[in-house]
């Protein structure tokens, strides 16, 4: 008996396998396809225009979506804790109503409830008495927030 040796070549096919295999290939189905457009086009809202812009959803937080262990009641909502730096005790927060030096916050949280008085507060690394609507501030609190924390004027 003689050995083969490998070569690393293979062997090439026969026609007839070729033939085969390209016999089993099934017809590309067109009809499913342009079904699907149809569907797509159907599921379009037909209360907004063709052109019209779509409304971006709104980034505040609502006090009626809140869930209920993180609403206050007769509290102002200031907004939602963007960050927290814990180096320095401070959070982050894009303010939705005026804030000054002096007034009492509540940070109201899943695991976190916090009522203070703003002793420091800045603005682009400044320090500021008040700040506005609108404003991103770094407040000094005394213990630990987190971004699901929602932040309260009372």
């Amino acid at each position: 008996m003689t050995k083969r040796k490998a070569t690393g070549k293979k062997k090439p096919k026969s026609k007839k396998k070729v033939a085969k295999e390209t016999a089993k290939k099934p017809a590309k189905k067109t009809v499913k396809k342009a079904a699907g457009k149809v569907k797509k086009a159907a599921r379009k809202p037909a209360s907004r225009a063709a052109g019209a812009p779509r409304r971006k959803p709104s980034a505040k937080p609502k006090v009626a979506a809140l869930p209920a262990e993180k609403q206050v009641a007769g509290g102002i909502l200031l907004g939602q804790v963007e960050d927290y730096f814990a180096h320095v005790n401070v959070l982050a927060l894009k303010l939705l109503a005026p804030v000054s030096v002096g007034d009492m916050i509540r940070i109201k949280g899943h695991t976190t409830d916090i009522t203070q008085k703003v002793e420091s507060m800045q603005i682009e690394h400044q320090p500021v008495q008040t700040a506005s609507a609108g404003d991103s501030v770094g407040i000094k609190i005394a213990d630990r927030a987190r971004r699901t924390d929602v932040v309260y004027k009372i």
